[in-house]
């Protein structure tokens, strides 16, 4: 009864959503052009169940970058609608058309000459006469058996905002990059604005040597720094070559003994893979995984050695 009862609410919903489909005219094209050749904010509004709905609606606008707030309709007729301000839009959401504390603030709306974008289930109500553009959430019913509490409605809503949303974004010409910049906590922020020189060691701590240097010296160098590799560079800090743990164990394969009293000129890899600082840390880790390597090595324009930036550094920060 139960299951029965849970995948009957499913299909209300969906057929709500499935609704909206053929509701998609010019009036959706005009909320995008309102909402678009807006100088100031878009400012979403709507009570109880439709306030909850209008606070995602206006988190999500917020994040594909157009800027927006959440007012609550009660609270703006008691100071708040002075968050308003001439320029902005308003987004109106309520399935009746009628809710009191939505119909209290329209007065103060229109005479800031405010474009107003309702979502109501009723074309007749107080609140589509009102607005500017009219949006239709209607839905032939309600999931809840007593026909009470929003749900169908509510998910038609939501749908329709997010229909908005992305039409906007793509109106907007939003892109990865601008999303992650909205985002920067979060995991695509990180890998689309996280570069290799944020993470690199530098200063002293960046293994190097000389290239004059013994490689009994230079095993010391790299050992103490711990990043398995040490750059080899000459009196102004150009970059000549590295000497990796690869290296070493070749090293001593071939010379035996008499490895140690090479210079590391004798045995450093010369043109080494190498990136710049503001190379982005996803991409020096698709190097590393093209060249099998666990280390690049940062140069400037002048190759000269800014920073060592390893493979466990990057995996540390969480872009993968």
């Amino acid at each position: 009864m139960f299951k029965e009862q849970a995948k009957k609410v499913l299909r209300i919903e969906a057929e709500a959503i499935t609704a909206l489909i053929d509701r998609i005219d010019n009036n959706l094209v005009k909320a995008l052009d309102i909402i678009y050749s807006c100088p100031g904010r878009v400012v979403v509004t709507g009570m109880g169940k439709s306030g909850l709905i209008g606070k995602k609606l206006a988190a999500t606008l917020a994040s594909t970058g157009t800027p927006a707030i959440f007012l609550h309709p009660a609270e703006g007729g008691h100071g708040d609608i002075g968050m308003v301000s001439k320029g902005d839009v308003v987004i109106a959401i309520s399935n009746s058309g009628e809710t009191d504390e939505i119909i209290t603030i329209l007065p103060v709306l229109k005479r800031l000459d405010i474009k107003l974008i309702s979502f109501t289930g009723s074309l007749t109500s107080t609140l589509a006469k009102i607005s500017d553009v009219v949006l239709d959430v209607s839905v032939k019913e309600e999931a809840c058996p007593m026909g009470l509490v929003p749900t169908a409605s509510t998910t038609a809503a939501l749908a329709m905002g997010d229909a908005l949303a992305v039409a906007l974004l793509s109106k907007r010409g939003f892109s990865e990059e601008d999303f992650a910049f909205f985002h920067p906590g979060g995991n695509l922020g990180r890998r689309l604005l996280l570069t290799a020189g944020e993470l690199m060691h530098r200063g002293d701590s960046i293994p190097s040597v000389k290239e004059e240097i013994t490689m009994k010296d230079a095993i010391m160098e790299i050992s103490s720094k711990r990043l398995g590799i040490t750059t080899v560079i000459n009196e102004s800090s150009q970059l000549l070559g590295i000497i990796t743990d690869g290296d070493l164990r070749r090293g001593l394969e071939k010379w035996d003994e008499k490895f140690f009293s090479l210079k590391a000129r004798d045995v450093m890899t010369h043109n080494p893979r190498t990136i710049a600082r503001d190379t982005l840390a996803v991409k020096a880790l698709s190097i590393m995984e093209t060249y099998s390597i666990t280390s690049l090595v940062i140069i400037d324009l002048h190759d000269r050695v800014e920073g060592i930036v390893h493979l466990h550094d990057i995996l540390k920060s969480g872009i993968v």
